[in-house]
């Protein structure tokens, strides 16, 4: 099956029997698509009879972004029971598991709060280009009003968990969720099984929908573009290679990041890591999963002396559950919309996307990038304040910055299963090159 087809497929998790149905996007089609818009629209703009095309890619467009939205809020809920039920089910494994989970607890909120510091920080030293703000003005977009730091606290609990739902009240929504699945937990094993086989069936029914609705995203992401670049100009490419570069920037750090936990966490010599890893971290950029680098990331453990017992328990499980790049990428990218949008994000929404993006990153780790983009980033976006509509146009650009994510994220798990191997072993010498 070539790499630009979309297809279901269906991958377990390590250890499980069953799996979510994966969608591939069509990324150099859909990716053509928005070239191909912002073109047209380019060359349109001010054409007589400009306004009845414009208005025609507007329906088109808008009515394939309303299809997308509908399955955030039932997939983001079933994916977050799933995950967080498997990460209760790893921490209860061992010492050794529970070591694994504490460590990637502190390194999601580690990446996530470096994006929320360093992101607005870097927008402030290099700009978006003048009139980057046109390009995320997609159709039915409006910024969400800044609630005070007492109706935030006040809208952590939502009173009707249905009316949250309608109303895409995103952070109550979460913490219901996660709260259902701690409970879920705790139930005895066949009721839990019962429920976690709905909710799954319940994931992998919403996947089946994304995949129907991007196997139109070419057609979906075009509609877009040509709105877009009516209104920016020949601005709209340089806005999409600052915003790209911008919010793999994010990536970056957690990938330096990665380097100092294998390098002080695991006591191994800087340039034996280096080494060690080089070659799981060039399948990641060719193949741009974790999945597929998993083999490769396991040859890195045993050059770097890892124990068997160890490598063989930590990798498997950072991939089911541990994406380091999520919160700090998925946040830089509410931000930069929000930037664009005006929303000022004042210290409780920024607590607020990282709780969210924190919570999130755990149930859409089994998803490829361009599909966890849209399920992941909305809800983060919403609880900041920031419109969502414009991720239904970044999503055609996200296979660049998705080469980060994936590099950083190989090199994060080998990094994290060094620290996890010195923690049981207590070797604390440092080893030789």
């Amino acid at each position: 099956m070539a790499e630009n087809e979309t297809r279901p497929e269906r991958h377990a998790a390590p250890g499980e029997s069953g799996g979510l149905v994966t969608i591939r996007l069509p990324v150099w089609w859909t990716f053509g698509g928005l070239v191909a818009g912002l073109l047209v629209g380019w060359m349109l703009a001010g054409t007589p009879g400009d306004h009845v095309i414009m208005k025609s890619a507007s329906v088109i467009g808008t009515l394939w972004l309303r299809a997308l939205q509908m399955t955030i809020i039932p997939l983001v809920a079933s994916l977050l029971v799933l995950g967080i039920a498997k990460m209760i089910s790893a921490a209860s494994a061992g010492r050794t598991a529970m070591a694994t989970i504490l460590s990637i607890a502190g390194l999601l909120v580690f990446s996530g709060v470096a994006s929320v510091i360093a992101m607005p920080l870097l927008l402030e030293a290099f700009p978006p280009p003048a009139g980057a703000a046109n390009i995320l003005d997609a159709p039915g977009a409006e910024a969400q009003a800044v609630p005070t730091i007492a109706d935030f606290i006040a809208s952590l609990v939502a009173p009707n968990i249905i009316q949250a739902a309608a109303e895409t009240s995103t952070l109550p929504l979460t913490i219901f969720f996660a709260l259902f699945a701690v409970a879920v937990a705790r139930l005895p094993d066949v009721q839990k099984a019962t429920l976690l086989a709905f909710f799954e069936a319940l994931a992998n029914t919403m996947l089946t929908i994304i995949g129907w609705v991007l196997w139109i995203a070419p057609a979906g992401v075009f509609a877009l573009a040509v709105g877009v670049a009516a209104r920016a100009g020949g601005g709209a490419f340089a806005t999409l290679a600052h915003y790209i570069v911008t919010v793999s920037a994010m990536g970056a750090i957690v990938l330096l990041a990665a380097y100092l936990v294998g390098i002080f966490g695991g006591r191994i010599a800087p340039l034996r890591f280096a080494k060690a890893v080089l070659p799981a971290q060039a399948v990641a950029v060719s193949t741009q999963s974790s999945l597929a680098s998993l083999p490769a990331m396991l040859a890195s453990a045993r050059r770097l002396g890892i124990r068997e017992e160890v490598a063989d328990f930590v990798l498997p499980l950072a991939v089911a559950i541990f994406r380091a790049t999520s919160p700090a990428m998925n946040l830089a990218v509410a931000i930069y919309v929000a930037h664009l949008a005006g929303v000022e994000l004042t210290l409780p929404l920024l607590l607020a996307g990282i709780a969210v993006a924190f919570v999130i990153s755990v149930g859409s780790v089994s998803l490829p990038g361009s599909i966890s983009f849209v399920i992941s980033i909305g809800p983060i976006a919403l609880a900041m304040g920031a419109p969502i509509e414009p991720l239904a146009l970044l999503v055609a650009v996200e296979m660049l910055p998705d080469i980060m994510r994936t590099l950083a994220n190989v090199t994060m798990n080998v990094g994290l299963t060094t620290a996890v191997n010195r923690q049981n072993s207590g070797d604390m010498q440092l080893q030789a090159d």
